[in-house]
């Protein structure tokens, strides 16, 4: 220890990490203690979606949770997620790494992950509208698709 440092100070990170696990803690008892309604949460996340008042909302036609048969003996699949917005169509696949998806019919376009009211995480389709976020999503998600002047958002789901 220097003689400028305080007893009890360690390196900027271990308080940052401290910091992080009380804040984590905080929330966990907070969810227990006094949960925010689930109508709360779902309205939230809608008004949030439609933040862009020109965006066209792309509805959930297909999700592997609820659509699709179970294969036995296939432990964590990849989700299957469909959305639609008239002609557009995109399938994404959110496994554990991150989101695979491509944008129908083939088209670039700008694509975030949002997760929230933090930043979003953009990233591109190529020409033939495939993308990859090497994030995965952590609790509630959507994507907003930006395709030349079109901006579509899709529903919230939960990761």
């Amino acid at each position: 220890m220097n003689g400028d440092e305080m007893p009890g100070e360690g390196h900027p990170d271990e308080g940052r990490a401290a910091d992080a696990l009380l804040e984590e803690e905080l929330r966990q008892v907070a969810a227990v203690l006094d949960p925010v309604p689930a109508e709360l949460v779902q309205a939230a996340l809608e008004a949030f979606a439609l933040h862009d008042l020109d965006a066209r909302l792309a509805e959930l036609t297909f999700d592997s949770l609820v659509d699709a048969l179970p294969v036995r003996g296939v432990v964590d699949a990849p989700r299957m997620l469909t959305f639609s917005a008239g002609e557009v169509t995109v399938d994404v696949e959110v496994t554990g790494d991150g989101l695979i998806g491509q944008v129908l019919p083939p088209q670039p376009a700008r694509i975030e992950v949002l997760g929230g009211p933090g930043a979003a995480r953009p990233v591109a389709a190529d020409t033939l509208g495939r993308f990859t976020s090497d994030t995965p999503p952590a609790g509630p998600f959507a994507l907003r698709l930006r395709t030349g002047a079109e901006v579509i958002v899709t529903e919230w789901l939960r990761a």
